[in-house]
């Protein structure tokens, strides 16, 4: 019944796209799959221009990254195999400035925080990062780092920031490639100054790769799938989404009456993007055919 309803939802309510409010405290800007969006216990893949809400947590699979933007012009980079929570997103006026305030959890994962990517967006900002056991206290930087089973750490980049860890005193770090991490369960130990070429392949880790299938907000490449039967178009919606790759179904007339079906996936970067995600969809599910590669 839930997968009739799927379907029943696109053919009379097919282009009905919800309103969403010009300030949203944080979007998803691009991806490459597989990525999906936790809200209220249900999971469900993402797509570009997605907001987040409260409490919301992005998970990425295998490969999988995302780049959200932030309200006050900051930018969030995550990896692959990662969970991730955005809580407590507020944005307000200050002292007559535009302030934004927001938490992130990062219980598994890499990830980059910058204030550099969107600039016009800028304002004043408070945002903490929880990275496993080690909290960051931001006031406008550059800052890597990755929760992982056996450690936990971040990396400057530019800026200051404070870390905080239960088994020890608050730590200022103020110098470029400054390192601070621990040991799952035991107490971090001194502020130290990273490699820069290590640093250069973690920075790696968090950054959208050009031609891995890559949808973007604004991106005009699509792939189109079928025509199919109904049951046949369910089937592959169903196996797709579930792992992490966010299918639309198309209804079209069929020349005896009624309808079939098409799939699209939109907002491609470009066609080497599309290409390279008509392979990986290929992948997962084998009896998919060729697309039909198309700009809009």
């Amino acid at each position: 019944m839930q997968r009739m309803a799927v379907l029943a939802a696109v053919i009379f309510a097919l282009g009905g796209a919800s309103t969403v409010e010009a300030a949203a405290s944080a979007r998803i800007d691009a991806l490459q799959g597989p990525v999906w969006l936790e809200r209220h216990g249900e999971r469900q893949p993402l797509v570009p221009g997605t907001e987040l809400q409260n409490r919301d947590r992005v998970l990425t699979g295998n490969g999988g990254r995302a780049l959200v933007r932030l309200a006050d012009g900051s930018a969030v980079k995550i990896g692959e195999d990662g969970s991730y929570a955005f809580n407590a997103m507020q944005q307000r006026a200050q002292h007559g400035r535009p302030h934004f305030a927001a938490a992130i959890d990062v219980a598994k994962g890499a990830f980059r925080l910058t204030t550099e990517i969107f600039q016009k967006y800028r304002s004043d900002r408070t945002i903490n990062v929880r990275s496993g056991t080690v909290t960051i206290g931001i006031r406008g930087t550059d800052v890597w780092g990755r929760a992982a089973a056996d450690r936990d750490f971040v990396c400057l980049l530019e800026g200051k920031i404070v870390a905080t860890h239960p088994q020890a005193e608050p730590v200022s770090l103020d110098t470029p490639l400054a390192f601070y991490g621990a040991e799952r369960g035991q107490a971090p130990g001194p502020v130290q100054r990273a490699d820069p070429q290590q640093l250069a392949r973690w920075a790696e880790e968090t950054e959208i790769q050009p031609d891995h299938g890559v949808q973007q907000a604004g991106g005009r490449w699509q792939l189109l799938y079928g025509p199919f039967a109904k049951e046949a178009v369910l089937a592959h919606y169903d196996r797709l989404r579930a792992a992490g790759y966010p299918a639309r179904i198309e209804p079209r007339a069929a020349a005896a009456g009624g309808h079939v079906y098409r799939l699209k996936f939109e907002q491609l970067r470009s066609e080497e993007d599309a290409a390279a995600l008509e392979i990986r969809l290929a992948n997962v599910d084998r009896e998919l055919p060729a697309a039909d590669v198309r700009k809009r």
